[in-house]
């Protein structure tokens, strides 16, 4: 009978086990709780980091780890803004102990390869810093055969599935928030979680190419969304999942997988 590739549905057991017949792979999917419109619950980014960490896990045999909940804090030109409703968001110094902690616990377990996979795009600098910490810490300690990479899905997909699925022009990622890309995968994962007569379609966000401090609120669009996500669809969101799963496996394969004889 199979099992679960998440670890918080395993026993300790079962855990360990899985862990030495299979790749030695440990995924950790990274989110946040942020707004994502009128039309997206706020665990988006929690929802599609777990389920692209799952379907990478079945692909190269790894476990995903119990998702990070909260992340970095919403930036305006990328997710609207940590003033919207409802976003709760977590300052830098808590997501670097956050990342370095679980490096070091998963290494405490003997896992040496660990890949987060990250759907939070404000995430990503603080997660690699606390990475960066516990290898030199562990690398002190004695442990050198630690390795792990971090992942945003995003950048997994490639020109030509870009030009697929945005036939009209691709608007950019640092717009794509609440967008095609989020809507579609939530359409095909979560379609339950998606009200689709609250997508707001209007232009993408024309927002300044700075940052200002304390923060404008008239800059960002009423919905919160930064592009129209009126083009999104279930279809285009399992291309999406199964592409980037592809792009990400491949991508582990190289680094963790070529040379190791499991």
């Amino acid at each position: 009978m199979p099992t679960s590739v998440y670890m918080e549905d395993l026993d300790a057991f079962t855990y360990q086990r899985q862990l030495a017949e299979g790749s030695g792979i440990v995924l950790i999917p990274a989110g946040s709780i942020e707004q994502h419109g009128p039309h997206m619950p706020l665990n988006v980014d929690v929802l599609l980091s777990r389920a692209m960490a799952g379907s990478l896990a079945e692909a190269v045999g790894a476990l995903v780890a119990a998702p990070i909940v909260y992340g970095y804090k919403s930036q305006q030109r990328s997710g609207g803004g940590n003033h919207l409703h409802g976003t709760t968001s977590l300052n830098a110094e808590t997501v670097i102990s956050i990342s370095k902690t679980l490096t070091l616990e998963l290494a405490r377990h003997g896992v040496r390869k660990v890949a987060f996979v990250n759907g939070h795009y404000e995430n990503y600098q603080f997660l690699f810093e606390g990475v960066d910490l516990a290898l030199r810490e562990l690398r002190l300690g004695g442990v050198e055969d630690m390795k792990v990479m971090l992942l945003s899905y995003w950048d997994f997909v490639d020109g030509a599935t870009i030009a697929e699925l945005y036939p009209d022009g691709f608007p950019g990622w640092d717009v794509e928030h609440g967008g095609v890309l989020e809507t579609s995968l939530m359409l095909h994962l979560h379609p339950e979680k998606v009200d689709v007569g609250r997508i707001a379609d209007l232009p993408p966000a024309q927002l300044p190419n700075y940052d200002v401090l304390p923060v404008r609120p008239e800059l960002t669009p009423g919905s919160g969304c930064l592009s129209s996500a009126a083009q999104a669809t279930a279809d285009k969101g399992e291309i999406l999942l199964k592409r980037a799963t592809a792009a990400m496996a491949a991508a582990l394969d190289h680094e963790f997988l070529a040379t190791d004889p499991r």
